[in-house]
Order: structure tokens, then C-alpha cells, then sequence
């Protein structure tokens, strides 16, 4: 059966509302090794970095308040700067060496799985 093929008149009709609700999950965790210049200078990141041991880190949260929570705990687990935060959208850009990124966004995976309850995906790097 198919909903066009059901005759409905407006007493057998019922008004819906769906609602999304997030779930807690980090949906993307990227690390790119050694980026090229342009892509620094397109994201508004600091250009005066040493390319070849730089990374930049992406991460992508749901509920999106939750990229505050892991800027946090990437600035107090490596020596990281923060490039962007969006508690609206959920997205969080860090900029350091390779080493420090990847440590920094493991760290962040870590907490949310195991202390906030979190589904996680794997760091992916390129």
C-alpha cells in the first residue's frame, strides 16, 4: 500500500511534529600533515608556519556545543592553537605539529567515548 492511496478526510487527519534530536557523537576527526600554504591562508590561519611539521586537525561534533568541550581539552593535552571554534556548528580547526594534533584529537576521542558517553570515529589523516 501507498500513502496516495489512502483516503483520508480532514476529521481522519493528525497533525505531526518531528523533531531531530542529536545524538552524541563525533562524526569526523582529520589530520592534515604538512598543508600546503593556500590552504592556511584560505581558512584565515596563521601563514607563518613551518609547512613541512605543521597539521592542521578538524573535528566535527554533535551536540555542536560540544566542540567548546573539545578545544579545551585539545589546548590542556598539547601544545596546539585553536584556528576556528563553532558551537553552532559543531566544528573545530587546531593548528600545531603533526605530533601535537594527533595527540590532541585522540585525546578529545578518548574523553568523549569514554567519559561523555560519546560514539566515535577514528582520526583519519592524509
Amino acid at each position: 500500500m501507498r500513502l496516495k492511496d489512502i483516503e483520508l478526510n480532514k476529521a481522519d487527519l493528525m497533525r505531526i511534529i518531528q523533531e531531530t534530536v542529536p545524538g552524541k557523537q563525533i562524526t569526523m576527526a582529520h589530520v592534515i600533515a604538512s598543508p600546503d600554504s593556500i590552504i592556511y591562508k584560505k581558512l584565515g590561519l596563521d601563514p607563518k608556519i613551518d609547512y613541512n611539521r605543521a597539521a592542521i586537525g578538524i573535528l566535527t561534533v554533535t551536540p555542536s556545543e560540544t566542540a567548546i568541550i573539545a578545544a579545551d581539552i585539545a589546548i590542556k593535552t598539547s601544545a596546539i592553537d585553536i584556528g576556528f571554534i563553532d558551537r553552532f556548528s559543531g566544528t573545530l580547526i587546531i593548528t600545531g605539529m603533526i605530533s601535537d594534533v594527533s595527540i590532541a584529537l585522540e585525546s578529545i576521542l578518548r574523553y568523549a567515548q569514554n567519559t561523555l558517553g560519546f560514539d566515535v570515529c577514528n582520526v583519519t589523516k592524509a
